[in-house]
């Protein structure tokens, strides 16, 4: 069945939240970032660090990821390849990831790379989508392990 218009217009809606979310990040825009999230959101990194998905306030997202990228002099996300599916008040946007950081001050290789696929479950929260879920599936890292060690 086509899409409509107004279909058209929540998809894009939804996949906007997730792409202002990384580029709030690479900016280092917490605020941006948090008001991407719904409170809570479920964050699931257990495919890198192991562990259980940990349920968060934004802020405290905001404040880890701003302590985790401190060290470094750029972070960067690209996502592509895009599946959105919206289910009247919740969708689903699943796509590919990379994330590159780098620092200058490491000795050696200065960049890392991380290449997986991300999955959002996001809400309608008044005129709003926020993200209520983030998953990351790690497929592989390569580059230096110990970036934010070095310097």
């Amino acid at each position: 069945m086509p899409l409509t218009p107004s279909d058209l217009a929540t998809r894009i809606a939804v996949e906007d939240v997730v792409v202002r979310a990384f580029v709030a990040a690479d900016e280092q825009d917490w605020t941006t970032l948090e008001q991407c999230f719904a409170d809570p959101i479920i964050l699931d990194m257990t495919s890198m660090v192991g562990g259980e998905p940990a349920s968060m306030a934004p802020r405290e997202v905001a404040a880890a990821w701003a302590q985790g990228f401190a060290p470094l002099d750029h972070v960067h996300h690209q996502i592509g390849n895009l599946r959105t599916d919206v289910q009247g008040d919740r969708a689903t946007v699943r796509c590919y990831g990379v994330a590159f950081h780098r620092r200058e001050a490491a000795r050696g290789v200065k960049t890392r790379m991380f290449v997986g696929t991300y999955t959002f479950d996001l809400e309608a929260s008044g005129e709003a989508w926020r993200i209520h879920r983030l998953a990351f599936h790690l497929k592989f890292i390569d580059g230096n392990l110990e970036l934010e060690g070095e310097g």
